[in-house]
């Protein structure tokens, strides 16, 4: 059985993550991990803990999980629904290369290759326990690497907002035009004015 869900759908920079998790028939993922939850209503305390754990039971041998990524490059060539559904297959097809003897579950509008045999939950990242795991593993991790590409891109305080339309994100912004993980097409500059401000527009 796998859960899949992804996180980093919506920021203005970094990659959308896509998180898998694997477990054998019969593991009850609500009891081996009591209280686990959408990742979004868990604090980040919350989330690293369950994260710790489902590290720990993968190195034991009793589950498996892939975070895959897409930047924002492919984001803005061929806009975000593909760069989840290219993330969600690799994902996929590495802890299950055999679709014959996989299910799937998946939250909101997310597909598995046609191949799977899958079900759709909407709000099963909160309802369904594997996949509120894969929404915790794609959380935490891509919440640690934009706190690496800070340290590439310190001018824009990534380790804080990861990447989410915060006042101080549009302000450095202002501030500092675009770097290269920010996504050109959910964002565009105009400039106007004697000093040469710079006005930032969200694309609808």
């Amino acid at each position: 059985m796998l859960g899949a869900d992804e996180a980093g759908r919506g920021p203005l920079a970094g990659p959308v993550a896509v998180g898998v998790v694997a477990v054998p028939e019969g593991f009850d993922v609500a009891r081996e991990f009591p209280g686990v939850a959408d990742s979004k209503k868990l604090s980040e305390k919350q989330r690293e803990r369950f994260f710790a754990l489902l590290e720990a039971r993968a190195a034991a041998g009793d589950a498996r999980f892939v975070v895959e990524f897409e930047g924002a490059d492919i984001i803005d060539k061929e806009g975000i629904a593909r760069a989840v559904r290219y993330a969600l297959s690799r994902g996929v097809r590495a802890l299950a290369p055999d679709a014959k003897t996989t299910m799937v579950q998946l939250d909101g509008a997310l597909y598995a290759p046609a191949e799977y045999a899958q079900q759709t939950i909407v709000g099963g990242d909160a309802s369904v326990p594997l996949i509120s795991l894969a929404s915790i593993a794609a959380k935490v991790t891509r919440d640690r690497l934009m706190t690496e590409l800070a340290v590439t891109y310190p001018l824009y305080g990534f380790e804080r907002h990861k990447g989410y339309g915060t006042r101080a994100h549009y302000e450095a912004l202002e501030r500092h035009g675009l770097c290269a993980i920010h996504r050109r097409s959910f964002l565009h500059l105009a400039f106007f004015g004697k000093e040469g401000r710079n006005t930032l527009h969200i694309r609808s």
